[in-house]
């Protein structure tokens, strides 16, 4: 469940969260998996919650919980999906509740490239 932080932010209940996730071609025990979960441990609440908006397309935690996250079908949970190209940033799939995440071969590489992703899907759409 999600709390209201002082500054208006939500709090992201990581321990909710990690039990409502569903893996596509990871395990809990695979390394990116692992590092995935480190590296979002270690973010401010302001980046929790960009990470959120950036799979699901809100900032905002249902009120019972991950359990309850809708998607375009109906409940959706959150999901990670192993995807090959390790040159592309992880990418979303908000209807679905998808973050499709490379098998990086490092922890730096990862945290590089999802703090990258989050911020700049933070910023939504832009016309050059």
């Amino acid at each position: 469940v999600s709390t209201q932080s002082t500054w208006g932010m939500p709090d992201v209940d990581l321990v909710d969260l990690k039990a409502n996730v569903e893996y596509v071609g990871y395990t809990t025990a695979s390394p990116v998996i692992v590092w995935f979960w480190q590296i979002v441990e270690g973010m401010t609440m302001e980046e929790k919650s960009m990470l959120v908006q950036f799979v699901t397309g809100s900032s905002k935690v249902p009120l019972g919980g991950f359990k309850e996250l809708q998607g375009m079908n109906g409940i959706q949970r959150f999901n990670i999906h192993r995807t090959a190209d390790t040159k592309r940033l992880p990418s979303a799939h908000t209807c679905f509740n998808q973050l499709d995440l490379p098998e990086y071969e490092s922890l730096q590489i990862l945290r590089d490239y999802l703090l990258k992703a989050v911020t700049m899907g933070s910023l939504g759409f832009g016309f050059v």
